[in-house]
């Protein structure tokens, strides 16, 4: 084994077998760690001398936070430049040695302390309410008295705008040009999107939209850059790809070398500010027709050579800072890596990729269960005939695909009709479903045609509802195909009952599609698709 390939597999090792882990907050570990260490037997006899150390030790976490609360509104109200750097390293420190509790008692006090003035803000509209507004031809004449008239509107203008900005804007500036600011910004959001998961508190959302609109500037396209990832960069940085990976873990280094080997290709987006620390990366397949199933990506066929690849086929990309959430840096990616790869290799003309389906199998099961619920406490007939008067009811089965379910299931799921042996099905944690062919041809029509329901009917807000598709779809990519049995992982069978689906970029098409969802939620599709939930029309083509 290589000197690399020994150091990737031993840092590999020492990270979290579960990548979701790392989108935790960055002293969870550490606040689990004190607990566990806190608790333990304790005799009689040192009772006393342990609540005295614990008195001693709250002391101190006090002590603490007051310190790290001072080197914040230092770093905020500091103007000399020259010590301006060693002010912000110690707040950063310090941050870092605070638990999430006391993390969050600084980070209200940042939103609601630091905030912005708001008695000046009323003052000033007050100011601009009261002023005359000039009429059109007084702003058209130029003249000189006009130009003094309208230098009043300009004044209280400024120092509007600069009353609205919030006094926590200057600590997120001077760590933004700071050595590590950067990245301690994407940690201290980390850890108020974990607030907000828990608690709904109006002045600490205020402070994370201020700081993501702030990201989103200073992570703009122009200020990134697109490497192309090989065997041959830095062992540190192909471990945070074995770490950072979330769509299909890589099992070893064999899997690593073949994902970035002939006929693949990985690309990620840098900041000058976070060297060797990929922002958000993505996976490629070069191949001759758009894989079905993530096995023939990922195991079961060796690379073709690549002047034979006619498709470039997406089939991962994972975010590795949890404090970017909800900046998609990932639509600007893909943008990039099509034109890369037109650039670099004419014979691709098909750009598509094989997406799980994250959210299918909750919304399902979850509507699975409460139509077996309604239908028991209405106690209706097992007939879809009797339960169709009901208001609320709906029977998600087609008559044909319950009577197939009823006469499959055998001994492997009971139930009174067909959705409920399907939702015992789905529901077993064993998946037996999967091994029995007669099951298998019993279920695929039905989920097959939810499935196709679910990307394309059920939304939230007027977009998709599944977070993978309201991704692509806004990227401006067309759902163009379902894949049964597609990943027979256990994440697969979980997420989407091993359901997977490919969407195609037409780059002629990007920013049309991307458009028409924006503003309408429309989604284009292949017939393919739709055929599951709809008839075809007559003047309707086989694509979109």
């Amino acid at each position: 084994m290589s000197k690399k390939a020994l150091a990737i597999l031993m840092r590999a090792r020492m990270r979290p077998n579960d990548p979701s882990k790392l989108a935790l907050s960055p002293l969870s570990n550490e606040v689990k760690q004190m607990l566990s260490n806190s608790q333990g037997n304790q005799s009689s006899a040192n009772v006393e001398r342990h609540a005295s150390e614990d008195g001693n030790g709250k002391l101190n976490k006090q002590r603490s936070f007051e310190v790290v609360r001072e080197s914040m509104h230092s770093a905020i109200s500091m103007n000399k430049t020259e010590v301006l750097d060693s002010v912000l390293n110690d707040f950063s420190e310090g941050y870092f040695s605070l638990s999430f509790e006391n993390r969050r008692q600084l980070l209200l006090t940042l939103a609601k302390e630091y905030d912005l003035n708001r008695t000046q803000v009323r003052e000033l509209i007050k100011q601009y309410l009261g002023l005359q507004l000039p009429t059109g031809n007084e702003t058209q004449s130029g003249g000189v008295e006009d130009e003094g008239f309208l230098s009043t509107f300009y004044r209280i203008e400024k120092n509007l705008r600069h009353s609205l900005k919030p006094v926590y804007e200057i600590l997120f500036e001077r760590l933004n040009t700071h050595p590590g600011g950067l990245k301690f910004l994407t940690i201290l959001r980390a850890d108020i999107l974990s607030i907000l998961a828990e608690e709904n508190i109006a002045s600490l959302r205020a402070l994370d939209s201020y700081l993501k609109e702030k990201l989103s500037t200073w992570l703009s396209p122009a200020a990134l850059e697109l490497h192309q990832i090989t065997w041959d960069d830095p062992a540190s940085l192909l471990e945070k790809i074995v770490a950072y990976e979330a769509v299909h873990p890589i099992s070893n280094l064999i899997d690593l070398k073949r994902r970035l080997g002939v006929g693949r290709r990985c690309f990620g987006y840098f900041h000058s500010a976070m060297p060797g620390e990929p922002l958000i990366f993505i996976e490629v397949a070069l191949l001759k027709n758009v894989a079905q199933t993530i096995q023939e990506v990922l195991w079961d066929h060796p690379p073709i050579p690549e002047s034979e690849a006619t498709c470039a086929l997406f089939y991962s990309i994972s975010s590795t800072q949890p404090g970017l959430a909800g900046i998609n840096l990932g639509k600007f990616l893909i943008k990039r890596v099509i034109t890369l790869v037109k650039r670099d290799m004419p014979n691709i003309s098909v750009f598509a990729t094989l997406s799980p389906i994250p959210g299918f199998m909750q919304w399902l099961l979850s509507k699975l269960a409460s139509q077996s619920k309604l239908a028991e406490a209405e106690d209706v007939s097992c007939s879809s005939a009797d339960r169709s008067g009901l208001t609320f009811y709906e029977n998600v089965l087609e008559p044909e695909e319950e009577r197939a379910l009823v006469d499959s299931s055998g001994d492997l799921a009971a139930g009174k009709n067909g959705m409920e042996i399907m939702l015992n099905l789905l529901t077993s944690t064993s998946h037996e479903w999967t091994n029995s062919a007669k099951l298998l041809s019993a279920l695929e029509q039905p989920l097959m045609r939810l499935c196709a329901r679910y990307l394309l009917q059920e939304k939230k807000r007027g977009k998709a509802l599944d977070s993978v598709a309201n991704f692509h779809l806004q990227n401006g990519a067309m759902v163009q195909r379902i894949n049964w049995m597609a990943d027979r992982s256990e994440k697969g069978l979980c997420q989407s009952a091993g359901i997977m689906v490919n969407y195609v970029y037409r780059p002629e098409k990007i920013e049309e599609y991307a458009q028409s969802y924006f503003s309408t939620g429309h989604i284009h599709s292949s017939y393919d698709v739709r055929r599951y939930i709809q008839p075809l029309t007559e003047n309707e083509s086989s694509t979109d």
